[in-house]
């Protein structure tokens, strides 16, 4: 479909409109990411509604300042309904998605010619899930429950989060109307552990036979998901679809146009979500779980009957699995080269090149074999306990039973399905990667890429006061083939854009850790800042550098210096640990100065320290990677930013230490192909807290004189945005 001249008016108009409604004025930057959007979606070659060109994406890096959302929005969303596509919107966090919805686009639709509907997509673990409240408070009243035997039952008191009284309020607030079931609507933060007790998954969901369907927050969310114009998801929930073939939460790849902004995200992401484990004594507690779970089930089975026989076969296949993670664990515990951090009471081993050692790759086959048996018969079982939903059929299982253990049995189908994806992975032959169709819903299959890094395969074991564990991994080392296979190749069309794509000034990171389409364009569109007038880089003259011992002291002695004077700074450190110990050092001679982003929930650390600077009082922000990125403070909230260390990765990281041995192998040099180019990205990021409009000023410090004295330090300064540089030699 080529660029129309009434969508061109179309997009045109509504940009003039918005200008006009909300009394700014066009930006050069934003003109043209409008324009590079829209001319790449129009140039999508469209045959009956399917793509017929060859993948391609559109890659747009535009910095703080751009207007980087209602640029790709005003520009894609005539084209998308042209197309007859649904546009998916994709970001890395809640705060930008919920900005999105609430802001962008209302502020767009109210200010423009253009008509559109929108939806926000969340997956099902964000809900609360009605039957799993009403089971636990249930529970809890009776003291015990032959039907729910899981639901851990804590002793909170009050109100407090986990206790029958928080329960209780949830379920007023949400009858009432109140609340409507997201987890991020609630007023407080709900822990993970409590709200595990209330939410659901698709494995222990019962869909349409649920007795609380007509009122299921999930289900009522994704009503408008068929009908809107824009759904507004984030990167987990694509991936989450894709893995499950995709179409099953969010449209089809084929009838979408993809918007992943925070697109430096997306392939770290895709790692994680596609990597699998195992923790092998957790893991034997959890199946003791199933066993007694299965003892209390039995009497709502009739005997002789299929679902009995399976039960059985399910008891079997546990104690089988038992068996053989037994087996793994006594090897991997006295066959490993282990060396204990004791400060963490952690040991990590990572085997070189993916290549397990032969008799743990034997022990590792039987414990697919053992696990693949246990899938079968929980499937088995779950098919049986939801044949009995069916009314028009004369079934063994009666239906209440069914209710009441079809969510329980499929949790632990789900959980031993997980458990299968890492044996299958540990099992796979070094130089597989996995191919773009899963070959059942746990297994993935494999095809041979001699030019592929092997996986990272790596086992971790842990100390506590009582207890102790190994816990096995395997991961991709790279996410190139999963998101070609499983996104690029079948998406209508997709835009990545984020204000960090490039590395060094070039986009060859992203093109090789994302796995584009040789034919994606790519675009670096110019920032409205004065980057010179606004801000200045300074590298002070510090005697030590962070590989010394001495650097912590030297940080003691420095810091209070860079902020004297100053009335809001951020200092950013790599490591939590260097963090706290500074701190602890220099708050007893700053009281109320000093705000670690450890003190508090994120968000109340930022409130305070805005506080402090609304009454005119200094403040200090600590903070370490998270607070690098995901942050917002402008104007008097920030004018001075202070990196104690350049952001190079952790070295035993075994994803990372697994790439640069491939890279090494291939004769590279994997500190700068890889070391350096992710330091850029995470500089710039850090750097890009202290400018976020255009009437900011301020200063960067950075502590770490590497920057100057070493080789790939210019390469880094030159990558930053081009402040006025101040070093002092």
């Amino acid at each position: 479909m080529a660029l129309t001249d009434p969508i061109k008016q179309e997009i045109q108009q509504g940009y003039r409109d918005v200008l006009a409604g909300k009394g700014i004025k066009a930006r050069y930057g934003q003109r043209l990411m409008i324009a590079e959007i829209a001319r790449y979606m129009g140039e999508i070659t469209d045959n009956d509604g399917q793509r017929t060109s060859p993948p391609a994406t559109c890659v747009v890096e535009a910095g703080t300042g751009t207007g980087k959302t209602l640029a790709y929005l005003i520009a894609a969303i005539p084209v998308a309904q042209a197309l007859g596509k649904t546009l998916v919107i994709s970001t890395a966090t809640v705060a930008l998605q919920d900005q999105i919805v609430l802001k962008d686009l209302p502020d767009l639709k109210k200010h423009s010619n253009l008509d559109f509907s929108w939806t926000l997509a969340k997956g099902r673990g964000r809900y609360l899930c009605m039957s799993r409240l009403e089971a636990r408070l249930h529970d809890e009243g009776n003291g015990d429950s032959d039907t729910m035997p899981l639901f851990l039952l804590d002793n909170a008191d009050g109100d407090e989060p986990g206790s029958r009284t928080f329960f209780e309020n949830m379920l007023a607030s949400y009858g009432s109307r109140e609340w409507d079931g997201d987890r991020d609507h609630w007023p407080e933060q709900i822990p993970d552990e409590v709200w595990r007790q209330v939410t659901t998954d698709h494995r222990q969901c019962t869909n349409r036979h649920c007795s609380y369907f007509d009122s299921c927050a999930f289900f009522d969310a994704r009503k408008d998901l068929d009908d809107a114009d824009v759904v507004v998801a984030n990167h987990d929930l694509v991936l989450a679809d894709l893995a499950l073939g995709g179409g099953a939460i969010l449209p089809e790849p084929e009838n979408a146009l993809f918007i992943f902004d925070e697109a430096h995200h997306l392939p770290d992401k895709a790692l994680n979500h596609f990597a699998a484990s195992v923790p092998l004594n957790s893991t034997r507690q959890w199946l003791k779980q199933l066993s007694q779970a299965l003892v209390k089930m039995q009497p709502f089975l009739s005997p002789g009957t299929q679902a009995t026989k399976t039960l059985d076969k399910i008891s079997t296949a546990a104690r089988d699995v038992d068996q053989a993670l037994a087996r793994v664990y006594e090897h991997a515990e006295q066959n490993t080269g282990w060396e204990f951090n004791e400060e963490r009471r952690t040991a990590q081993w990572r085997y070189p090149e993916g290549e397990l050692p032969e008799q743990l790759a034997e022990l590792a086959a039987e414990a697919r074999v053992a696990t693949a048996g246990l899938v079968r018969q929980l499937g088995s079982l779950a098919d049986e306990l939801q044949g009995a939903f069916d009314e028009r059929k004369e079934h063994e299982v009666d239906r209440d039973t069914a209710e009441a253990w079809y969510p329980v049995i499929g949790g632990f189908h789900g959980r031993s399905e997980e458990q299968l994806r890492l044996w299958a992975a540990w099992c796979d032959q070094v130089g597989n990667r996995p191919s773009d169709k899963p070959e059942s819903e746990a297994e993935e299959s494999a095809v041979a890429n001699p030019k592929s890094p092997p996986p990272a395969r790596w086992s971790v074991r842990q100390r506590w006061d009582h207890a102790e564990d190994i816990t096995l991994y395997s991961s991709p080392v790279l996410a190139d083939n999963l998101l070609y296979a499983r996104l690029w190749s079948r998406a209508y069309g997709a835009v990545l854009t984020s204000a960090t794509l490039t590395a060094l000034g070039r986009f060859d990171r992203l093109k090789s850790r994302a796995g584009l389409p040789e034919a994606s364009r790519f675009l670096v569109v110019p920032s409205s800042f004065r980057y010179g007038e606004m801000a200045t880089v300074e590298v002070p003259a510090i005697p030590v550098l962070p590989t010394d011992d001495g650097f912590g002291d030297a940080l003691v002695r420095k810091l209070p210096e860079l902020w004297a004077g100053e009335k809001a700074t951020l200092v950013l450190f790599t490591s939590r640990r260097q963090m706290q110990q500074v701190r602890d050092a220099l708050a007893p001679d700053y009281p109320d100065l000093i705000l670690t982003q450890d003190d508090m929930a994120k968000g109340e650390v930022l409130k305070q320290h805005c506080s402090r600077v609304d009454e005119g009082r200094p403040s200090v922000l600590f903070g370490v990677a998270s607070f690098a990125e995901g942050i917002d403070l402008p104007g008097k909230y920030l004018h001075h930013v202070v990196i104690t260390r350049l952001p190079f990765s952790v070295p035993d990281d075994p994803i990372e230490a697994s790439l640069a041995e491939w890279v090494t192998q291939r004769g590279g040099n994997p500190f700068m192909e890889i070391t350096v180019p992710d330091a850029s990205i995470k500089l710039v990021q850090a750097v890009g807290r202290l400018l976020r409009t255009e009437q900011d000023t301020g200063r960067v410090t950075i502590l770490d004189r590497r920057i100057v004295a070493r080789r790939y330090g210019q390469l880094l300064l030159d990558a930053l945005p081009p402040f006025r540089r101040i070093i002092e030699r």
